[in-house]
This record gives C-alpha cells, sequence and structure tokens, in this order.
C-alpha cells in the first residue's frame, strides 16, 4: 500500500518547503488569476492536478504495471473518482460519479446508519424513444440534483454513441442509431444537469461502439462516416448545450487512441467546435500519458504511478513542453472554479428521492413503445381483474443496465406490485413457483464482481414442470402477459443467441400460452424488458399486444401498468431499426472486430487483458434506416415507429423557400381520435442527386405535440439551417449543401410518411470549411 502513494508523500514534501522558502504568500484560485495561480504551482504539483487521486479496483492496484496512485477519498464513498487538491493554493478536490441513468454511489457507508439511495431513472434508449427534449432536461435536472446534495460535481454522462450494432454491449447507455436525436437529447440530458450548477462529462468521445477489445480496439474508418455519424450527435451535444467536460474513448481511431489524437480533441473538438471545457480520459484509456497531455486530454482518470513518473520525467527533459502540461492545468482549473465544492456548497445528503420517483415514472412510460396492439387490446379493458402473468421478468423485473450504468435505488417495483397496486391481482400460485425458482437459480451462482453482467437465470420451463398450469390460468384468468427481460453491460457484449434471439423455451412459452388463452377468446399481451434491440419477426404474430417497455428504471411496475392500463398513452418511438434478423444489418458481418494475429503480448490492456483488435466500417454512412430504405431491406419495425391509443392526422405541410440556406417548416397534427395523447412529428430530407451518394432521406429535425385532446390540432414548428441541409465532402473538406432540388417528408416512422414537400437550392452552399483530419489508413469501400 505505501507504494501507492509515495508520489503523494513526495509531493507534500516538496510543496511544504517551498510554502518555508516563500513565507506563506501564494496566489489563490479564484481571487487571484488561473495565470498566477498556475505560476506558483511546482512542476510535481501540476503533474499531480493532471491526474486523478486513484481508485479502488479489485486485483488492479497490485499490478506491477500500473498501480494506482491512492484511493477515491471518504467524502462520496462509491464515486468514480476525485482530483488531486492543493490546499496552499485554494485548489479543492472535486468529486466525479457515474450517471447516465441516474447518480451511482454507495447507499451504505462504513459506521454509518443512514442511506445513500439515489434515483434509478430509464435507460438512456428509454429517455431517447420519448423523443421529448423537455422531459429529458428534467430527467436531468432532478439527477443533478441528487449529484450535488450528495456532494458530487461532476456527472460522467450522458452517454451518446451511436447504436451501429444491436449486439453492443453498452448500447443501453446510448440514445440512438440516429446522430440528429442522440445530439439532441444528449444536449436535453446536460441542460438539466448542470442548471443545478453541477458538471457533465459527454461520452465516449468518439466511436466507442464495442465492448469487446474496446481499451485496444482499431477502428478504421473514411472520414465520411466519422463525421456524418459518429461525431455529428457530439457536435450538436456540444453546440447546444455547452457540457463542463468531455470524456474521451478508449478506442484507437485509425490507429490512434482517442485520448491521444490531436486531431479529434483539439482540431476538431475545440478549434472547429469552440469546445472551451476540459477533456478527461476514460478510466484507464490509452497509454501515452504524453501524447494524450499533447493531444489535449487534460486529466487522466483514475490516475496511476506510472503516469506520474512518466509526465514528471517528460516534463524534466522537455519532451513535454511546460506550455502545453500549463495548458492542461488551465482548463482543469477553469472547470474547478464553477463546482459546488469550489463554492463551499454545503450539501444535505437528502435529495427529494419521492419526487425525483415520479419523474422516474413518468419519463419511463412516455418512453415505452407500443410496437404491436391488434382489436384494441391495449389498454386493458374495464372488466379485466385478473392477469395471468408468466416469464422470468414478469416477477425479475430488469431496472436497468450493468456496469458504470447501473443505480443503487432504495426500491424496485415489481410488475405484480404495480398491478396489484392498481387494482388487479395476479395468481398466487404462479407468483410464488417463478419467485422460488429464481431464487434457487440465482443462490447456485458464484459470487461474482458486483461490477460485472451475473449470470442468466434461464427461462422457467413450465412445460416441463407444470404441465397443465397454462390451461389452468387460460381458464380461471382474464387476459395473459408472457414478460421477456434482457440485461447487459460494461465488459461485454451481446450474444445472438439467448439474447438477440429468443431461447426454445421462450418461444415455448409464448406459443403455449397463446394457444391456451385464445382457445378461450383471451387476449396475449408480450411485455419486453430489455435493454436493446431483439429479434422479433418470427413470433411477433402470435402475441395481440407488444409492449417494449426497455428497462424503465425504479418504478417499473408502476410505468408499465400506466400503460396497460391506460392511465398513459403510450407515445414512445423506436430510435433504432428492428430487423427481421440479425444478419440484415449491415456491421453484422463483422462485429465487434478481429483479434489480430500473431497475437502481441506487448500490445494489450492491462486493467482487462483486451487483445490487439480492429474493425473496418465497411457500411460507412450506411447505419440504420439509411441503410435499411436503400437497399429496400424488409425490416420487423422501422426506427421511428410506435402506436398509439388514438389516432392522428397530418392535415397540412407548409415549406418556406430557403433563405440563405434556411428552411422554414409548419406541420399540422390533429388527434382523429378518441383518446388524449401525443404525437412525434419527425422530418426527414431526401437531397439532389449529386457528386455524394446520400440516403434516400435523414432525420434533420423532430418534435412533440402537447397531450392532445380528441380534436385537438397544433402547428408544429421547424426551422432547419444550412448544417441540416448538408453533407460531408472529405475532397474538398467541407460539409456541402448541393444543389437541386429537396425533397421534405413529415412522417410518424421513417416509413410511414404523411406528407411531402419540395424546395430548391438554387446554387450549391458550401456551409463549412474544416480540417483535412482524422484521414482513414486505408479506403474503406461503401464509405463516400
Amino acid at each position: 500500500m505505501q507504494k501507492k502513494f509515495s508520489f503523494t508523500w513526495l509531493t507534500t514534501l516538496l510543496i511544504s518547503g517551498q510554502c518555508l522558502a516563500q513565507g506563506g504568500a501564494v496566489p489563490q484560485l479564484g481571487k487571484q488569476s488561473i495565470q498566477s495561480v498556475i505560476a506558483a504551482m511546482t512542476p510535481e504539483e501540476k503533474v499531480s492536478l493532471v491526474m486523478g487521486t486513484g481508485m479502488h479496483f479489485p486485483g488492479l492496484s497490485e499490478d506491477k504495471k500500473a498501480p494506482v496512485v491512492g484511493e477515491v477519498n471518504g467524502r462520496v464513498p462509491g464515486a468514480a473518482g476525485t482530483t488531486f487538491a492543493i490546499p496552499r493554493l485554494g485548489i479543492p478536490s472535486i468529486v466525479l460519479a457515474d450517471g447516465p441513468a441516474g447518480l451511482r454511489i454507495q447507499p451504505h457507508r462504513p459506521d454509518d446508519t443512514a442511506t445513500y439511495f439515489a434515483t434509478a431513472f430509464p435507460i438512456g434508449t428509454a429517455l431517447a424513444s420519448s423523443w421529448d427534449t423537455d422531459l429529458v432536461k428534467q430527467v436531468g435536472a432532478a439527477i443533478g440534483n441528487e449529484a450535488k446534495e450528495y456532494g458530487v460535481d461532476i456527472l460522467l454522462a450522458p452517454a451518446l454513441n451511436n447504436q451501429r450494432n444491436p449486439l453492443g454491449g453498452r448500447g443501453f447507455e446510448y440514445y440512438s442509431e440516429d446522430p440528429v436525436i442522440s445530439g439532441h437529447i444528449a444536449a436535453a440530458y446536460v441542460n438539466g444537469v448542470q442548471s443545478n450548477g453541477v458538471g457533465t462529462s459527454i461520452k465516449h468521445f468518439a466511436l466507442n461502439n464495442h465492448e469487446t477489445n474496446r481499451n485496444v480496439i482499431n477502428i478504421k474508418v473514411d472520414q465520411r462516416p466519422i463525421r456524418e455519424i459518429y461525431l455529428r450527435g457530439f457536435q450538436i451535444a456540444t453546440q447546444k448545450s455547452k457540457p463542463w467536460t468531455v470524456m474521451s474513448s478508449y478506442n484507437k481511431i485509425n490507429g490512434t487512441y482517442a485520448s491521444e489524437n490531436h486531431d479529434l480533441l483539439s482540431t476538431i473538438l475545440r478549434d472547429e467546435w469552440a469546445f472551451k471545457g476540459m477533456v478527461m480520459s476514460d478510466w484507464f484509456g490509452g497509454q501515452d500519458a504524453v501524447a494524450q497531455m499533447k493531444a489535449g486530454n487534460d486529466l487522466l482518470m483514475p490516475g496511476t504511478d506510472f503516469q506520474h513518473k512518466t509526465l514528471l520525467t517528460a516534463l524534466q527533459n522537455k519532451t513535454l513542453p511546460a506550455d502545453t502540461l500549463d495548458n492542461n492545468v488551465a482548463r482543469i482549473l477553469e472547470t474547478i472554479v464553477q463546482t459546488p465544492s469550489f463554492k463551499k456548497y454545503a450539501y444535505s445528503n437528502h435529495p427529494n428521492l419521492t419526487a425525483n420517483a415520479q419523474i422516474s415514472r413518468m419519463a419511463a412510460s412516455e418512453g415505452m413503445v407500443l410496437l404491436k396492439n391488434t382489436m384494441q387490446t391495449l389498454p386493458f379493458n374495464v372488466d379485466i381483474k385478473k392477469v395471468a402473468l408468466f416469464g422470468n421478468a414478469a416477477y425479475d423485473l430488469v431496472k436497468g443496465g450493468t456496469g458504470s450504468g447501473d443505480v443503487h435505488a432504495a426500491t424496485i417495483i415489481s410488475l405484480p406490485e404495480g398491478l396489484a397496486q392498481a387494482g388487479y391481482s395476479v395468481d398466487e400460485h404462479v407468483k410464488g413457483m417463478y419467485s422460488q425458482y429464481i431464487t434457487d437459480i440465482k443462490s447456485k451462482h458464484p459470487a461474482g464482481n458486483p461490477f460485472l453482467l451475473p449470470p442468466p437465470v434461464l427461462e422457467l420451463d413450465l412445460k416441463t414442470v407444470a404441465p397443465q398450469l397454462i390451461a389452468q390460468m387460460a381458464d380461471e384468468q382474464q387476459i395473459a402477459i408472457v414478460a421477456l427481460g434482457r440485461n447487459s453491460g460494461e465488459f461485454a457484449d451481446r450474444h445472438l443467441d439467448a439474447d438477440f434471439n429468443l431461447t426454445e423455451v421462450e418461444k415455448q412459452l409464448l406459443q403455449d400460452v397463446a394457444q391456451a388463452f385464445h382457445a378461450k377468446n383471451k387476449k396475449v399481451v408480450v411485455v419486453l424488458n430489455v435493454g436493446g434491440v431483439i429479434e422479433t419477426a418470427s413470433w411477433r404474430d402470435i402475441p395481440d399486444a407488444i409492449l417494449l417497455t426497455w428497462l424503465p428504471g425504479q418504478e417499473a411496475g408502476h410505468a408499465i401498468v400506466d400503460i396497460l392500463k391506460g392511465k398513459v398513452n403510450p407515445s414512445g418511438k423506436l430510435t433504432m431499426t428492428f430487423p427481421m434478423q440479425y444478419t440484415d444489418e449491415p456491421s453484422s458481418g463483422n462485429f465487434p472486430g478481429t483479434v489480430l494475429i500473431p497475437k502481441d503480448p506487448n500490445n494489450h490492456d492491462f486493467t482487462s487483458g483486451d487483445q490487439a483488435a480492429e474493425i473496418e466500417y465497411t457500411d460507412g454512412i450506411g447505419v440504420g434506416y439509411r441503410y435499411f430504405d436503400k437497399a429496400k431491406i424488409a425490416t420487423a419495425y422501422p426506427f421511428g415507429h410506435g402506436l398509439s391509443y388514438t389516432d392522428f392526422t397530418y392535415d397540412d405541410i407548409r415549406v418556406t423557400s430557403p433563405h440563405l440556406g434556411q428552411v422554414d417548416i409548419d406541420v399540422n397534427v390533429t388527434n382523429s381520435g378518441r383518446t388524449a395523447g401525443k404525437e412525434v412529428v419527425q422530418i426527414y430530407v431526401g437531397a439532389p442527386k449529386g457528386k455524394l451518394a446520400k440516403p434516400i432521406k435523414e432525420l434533420r429535425a423532430f418534435a412533440k405535440t402537447k397531450l392532445l385532446q380528441a380534436g385537438e390540432k397544433q402547428t408544429l414548428h421547424f426551422a432547419l439551417k444550412p448544417m441540416d441541409l448538408s453533407s460531408f465532402d472529405p475532397d474538398r473538406s467541407s460539409w456541402v449543401a448541393e444543389q437541386g432540388n429537396y425533397t421534405v417528408y413529415a412522417g410518424t416512422s421513417s416509413q410511414d410518411i404523411r406528407k411531402t414537400a419540395n424546395f430548391t437550392l438554387n446554387q450549391e452552399l458550401i456551409v463549412e470549411k474544416v480540417h483535412p483530419v482524422l484521414q482513414p489508413q486505408n479506403a474503406v469501400e461503401g464509405s463516400k
């Protein structure tokens, strides 16, 4: 343990000597200029400030290659890290904590009887599926308030990498396959959190689309998809919300680690996008601390002895220029002065968890997607009181993903609880059988790392253990729910078998329940408690309704029943495409990449044992609906799909001729049904055929109506800027809106277009000239 604190002890000794020599008169952060504070810092202090103070990571701290430099101090147990304090200069330590779906801290502390629970909100995918930026801002504000009241300064969220492939292990944290909705949802989240005076760190910048070999994988990709697909969401979020910090990703981009990539962190992020904040590494990201400083990655988290020695040596031998390190330090100090810790905020440790639970419940129901609803199966008929509940997920509901996206909540409302509180009964014998089975299986699992995904509990095989039960329930109960669950998390990507695809037992359960209940003229509803896309085409015709609830947070049971009962009219829409089969995905051929052979023993990551790997993004800009539309491949459910208990009519669309490239669009939407509801209007634009190959259409704007009563109309206005009409031309390093005729599509999904209109650009617009950076290692077929 002494080794872990060796450099800290040395730094303290040197600082003490300097203070005596100076007679104690030193500038103070916030009272004198940041430059004067930097000038008063010792080299050891500067190097210490650009590194975190370590973290407890089982098995890692004794690794001879990279021991951590310390431990997260006891201020906020369970937080992800802290920065180095320099009290003599008035520089406090600040606290950083995980938080995509709510604040992640430890609920219990040594020698403390109090509890420190946080609210578990719906996962990122569920929030985005609401297509409601006002709602997401409200969620962000609630999470930010909890962070502030628990003593956290920066929330390590939101996560907005593109969902390039449905098997991505952290896809549940991310928002969409499309950068426009990702960017606007992330901006709303950031604005909500930061309204509390707490910072955010948008992540993972950039192209963090794989968990397999994530620490070292090299992504080979052309400039156009980098700009249009993988950076565009970050650009929107950065410019519309001004996050305090950005977190660089683990992976390499065309041969260079993201955290060591000057093109990415300085040229694009700071020079082109005018980002003024701090950049931090993902935990243990990158390999060359000096290269990270030079690239503009200011803070290395969580910090290691090896990094400290490396930076100090490089500073002394001038391979790390002093002014480069000073710039890194300045950006960290500029961030620190904004924080609650610097402002000495007296946090209460008592956020309003009761009020925030209601926000979580509302957000969960707003993000649920009604995929199918034949013969008005949902909402439940008023006569229905007795519900047959089948499936492991009905009794072991998944609130959220694992890893840094998990939240320690005080309670999770189960589906039986939600039904019972809403006045429905669930058969106690069936409930007991499932509960006992799940408990027994989990008790046999070996104790594992709570940060990792636990082993799955295979679906209970009712056909074997209780062959008459389903028929009995069909006689006694009025409607059936079959709940199917999936979870995922950090460190591993998803699998095709028993994850993306249903298991044979799950298929049999669904068939048996439908056969028994349909024979009695009773309906069957499938509830999908999943974090990402699963295969539905082979079984979607069996049930009468399918409700996609995602991983809905701690109020799951209540929120699901709000939809089933009709208390809330579903208005969620898919932010990704559900394919007919996995092989239809354009990225399925080489996901999640190829391990390089022979394996290089010197090219691996010490924290995970990841082996050198690479992947080519041969799909280029053809991600998600862009590909399916152009290739004319049928989907199970298209991007933007989602049903309602009412109907909406698009009465009119008006497009004002563009002036200097701006296009104004007005769409009239009327609730033409009998039930109050909300509609998401999606605006796609089809560009003229020109030099650059383009998708048939691309999402360029969206908005959600207010709650429209039956017969009520609302006009939604959209203003498209020149960038919204543009494509990236790598040959000219420019965003270009080509001359010609454009089509505006107003729809309720990418395939359900209700109104179209046209406008013409009479001349080509060079919207923005950028730097010719992030050059591909070699040409990637199909990327232009």
